[in-house]
């Protein structure tokens, strides 16, 4: 099973914790709960695993799912970026990654979801697709990740695996025409909530996290990126995740990238 990395990060926290990250290189959920982590001081070790093996992994770790990111917290297992971030603010609770205000919580949480759900599922779908037509930008995102194996014997073999991840995603051509069509409105919804102060404060929370990490994710494909980096939303992206791993050149229809290009 290709587990590998350790790497152990200062702390501010007020009492030492035992904490393991598993995530993928390139996962924008794991890049997440890492800038959590890093932003509330936590000292913890990161794991990284291969796509589809990750489950076998999870399963040895007596993990209830096979979801990444994972984490250990003395112990106790997480999984998911959304509950990763109540348990960080249960057992850190400074600096805050949700408002105490209920009404200001409630808009963090609903960008959240959207971040987690509706933004994630059209960005996945669009790089997965993008990966099942050549997989050898796969190494690009394993920049800074030691995964157990050569980086080049891992994209000689990763195509029946990002075949798999595709398939349960629905990463099919319509639906990737759909989620490219989808990506205007979800963009001015991101640049409305930067206006109206719900994301891009002096202080990230969950929301900025959670949409910030799935923008660069989309970034990272060269026929997204024009579109998202010199608008608010691309800002914000670039401000919170200064850098991202990962580059897939060109590889969209033309045709297909006409709604995207049309709200420029």
């Amino acid at each position: 099973m290709n587990a590998v990395e350790t790497e152990t990060r200062p702390t501010r926290a007020p009492a030492a914790m035992d904490v393991s990250l598993f995530t993928i290189p390139g996962s924008h959920p794991g890049t997440a709960v890492r800038l959590m982590l890093e932003h509330k001081g936590i000292e913890h070790r990161r794991t990284y695993l291969l796509p589809v093996l990750s489950w076998l992994v999870l399963r040895a770790q007596r993990f209830p799912g096979v979801r990444v990111p994972a984490i250990k917290i003395d112990g106790r297992r997480i999984q998911g970026s959304c509950e990763i971030a109540r348990e960080l603010d249960r057992i850190a609770p400074e600096p805050p990654l949700f408002p105490a205000a209920p009404d200001r919580r409630a808009v963090v949480e609903e960008i959240e979801r959207f971040g987690d759900e509706d933004l994630q599922q059209a960005i996945r779908r669009i790089l997965l697709w993008a990966l099942r037509q050549d997989t050898a930008p796969f190494a690009s995102f394993a920049e800074g990740s030691r995964i157990g194996i050569p980086i080049g014997l891992a994209v000689r073999t990763a195509g029946p695996f990002v075949a798999l991840d595709a398939r349960s995603v629905g990463a099919d051509e319509a639906n990737v025409r759909d989620a490219i069509s989808a990506l205007p409105a979800m963009l001015r919804k991101i640049d409305d909530w930067i206006a109206a102060g719900a994301l891009g404060g002096e202080q990230p929370n969950a929301g900025d996290f959670q949409v910030a990490t799935c923008l660069r994710l989309a970034m990272s494909l060269d026929d997204l990126r024009p579109a998202i980096e010199h608008r608010p939303a691309g800002e914000l992206a670039l401000r919170v995740v200064p850098h991202y791993p990962g580059r897939i050149p060109p590889v969209l229809p033309a045709a297909w990238l006409e709604p995207l290009r049309a709200a420029v």
